[in-house]
């Protein structure tokens, strides 16, 4: 199966693994699934620890290698995935959540999420 994840897993899953559940645990160790992370993620990141956010405080930079090195793939934003986010109905502002839905419903990629606000949005998402 192909994961898109959020950028908390993404965060936890490269510098913090002891906060990720058991569920996404086996999903991300499973060799068979294939995981990508979004410039979304590397973004959110950058803008979110440049304003002193706490739980975004790793270098956008060193994030991005670690997630290749890790055999994660990146997933390009396209605006076709900027056009679908207008098709989302009103249930999470965050704008960087809002694409991430965006790229899974339009790549038909499942979101591993650990917010419940964007397990709340049709399409493939995981709340894990």
């Amino acid at each position: 199966m192909k994961y898109l994840l959020d950028t908390h897993i993404l965060l936890w899953m490269i510098d913090q693994y002891e906060q990720l559940s058991p569920e996404a645990l086996l999903i991300l160790g499973n060799p068979e699934n294939s995981i990508y992370f979004s410039a979304a993620n590397i973004w959110e990141v950058a803008i979110k620890s440049s304003l002193g956010r706490k739980d975004f405080d790793l270098d956008p930079h060193d994030l991005r290698s670690s997630a290749l090195w890790a055999g994660y793939i990146e997933l390009a934003i396209t605006g076709k995935h900027g056009a679908a986010v207008a098709m989302l109905p009103a249930i999470h502002n965050d704008p960087f959540d809002r694409l991430l839905i965006a790229q899974a419903i339009t790549e038909d990629i499942t979101l591993l999420t650990h917010d419940a606000a964007v397990a709340k949005y049709p399409g493939p998402i995981l709340l894990v």
